[in-house]
């Protein structure tokens, strides 16, 4: 899986933190009760010692080895059962001197056996959503809440927005590194961010490092990269729209268009398509107006190296604001 990899150093970490905090608990509260109960205490120490014991019965051979090792066991058993009964006296579970793990069944490692745990790979997709410069979009914006009831039937819009929201929910199920690059166009308000948006939720779920930003955003980032001072240029990553899984780069065309930003695009685009990289654009120019606007070297990388799906209709968000 793509997942991003500054969050899941970041992660990793988290749970190497958890594991020894979880150890750490259970040692204080062992002296704790060893303080309230001497017998405990001894009991404790003979368990410990349980592990030479059967080390040293497993050196021996026929009924002799398994009478040693089944006296041992016996014995433990006892130790454990008076352990339990003390613990009660005391007013403690019978697991309270047990690491108390987040995830018992990791055991806060963040892997079970050699495949990741539920619990990390949660945590991991929480930390994409909060990565993905998708913010509050993820919230209330996915396949399930997209309405093609918004789209006239007549003309072909719906039957049209109908095939877009099939290719792009099926795009977003089957995605892999490398897939295709689409460019969803068509004027404001018809579903070009939401389905966008619903794409990289499911995505991200399924495990890859997704990059949602406006076009805006995007150059604003290189020119703090390039000309920021401090902590401000620092701060600043731009290796993510190259290393990134899927970029899905917004409102292509809002952008003040001048040499600087035709260059940041064209770099990021270039590489993205030389690496293989998927790129979803989203724009409200036509094929002609995208010509227009850039450099040959980018107009015809959008053009040809990218799949068109037609958004068509009248404003969406009017008409959800007509109905209420």
């Amino acid at each position: 899986m793509g997942y991003n990899q500054e969050n899941y150093r970041r992660i990793r970490e988290t749970y190497r933190t958890k594991y020894l905090k979880a150890y750490d608990e259970a040692d204080r509260r062992m002296r704790e009760v060893h303080r309230q109960s001497k017998e405990l205490e001894q009991i404790d120490r003979r368990l410990a010692g349980a592990g030479a014991e059967i080390a040293l019965a497993a050196i021996g051979t026929g009924a002799a080895y398994r009478e040693k090792l089944a006296e041992v066991e016996r014995r433990n058993k006892e130790l454990q059962a008076r352990r339990r009964e003390i613990l009660k006296e005391l007013g403690y579970p019978a697991d309270y001197t047990m690491p108390p793990y987040e995830c018992p069944r990791c055991r806060d490692s963040g892997f079970v056996d050699t495949s990741m745990c539920e619990c990390m790979r949660r945590e991991l997709i929480l930390a994409a959503y909060e990565s993905s410069g998708l913010g509050e979009l993820m919230r209330t914006q996915s396949f399930e809440s997209f309405d093609l009831e918004f789209y006239a039937p007549e003309g072909g819009d719906r039957a049209r927005m109908k095939q877009n929201f099939e290719l792009l929910r099926d795009y977003a199920e089957r995605f892999l590194p490398g897939a295709e690059n689409l460019l969803l166009c068509g004027a404001t308000g018809l579903g070009k961010t939401h389905l966008s948006t619903s794409l990289a939720r499911r995505v991200i779920d399924r495990g890859y490092d997704v990059y949602y930003t406006t076009a805006v955003g995007m150059v604003s980032d290189f020119e703090h990269a390039r000309f920021g001072q401090g902590m401000e240029r620092a701060a600043t990553d731009t290796d993510r729209y190259t290393e990134c899984d899927l970029l899905i780069l917004d409102d292509l065309g809002t952008e003040i268009a001048n040499q600087f930003t035709q260059s940041v695009l064209y770099t990021v685009l270039n590489n993205r398509i030389n690496l293989g990289r998927s790129t979803i654009v989203n724009t409200n120019l036509t094929g002609k107006e995208l010509q227009t606007r850039y450099a040959d070297r980018i107009a015809s990388r959008i053009l040809g190296e990218f799949k068109p799906l037609l958004f068509v209709g009248t404003d969406v968000r009017r008409r959800k604001l007509n109905r209420r």
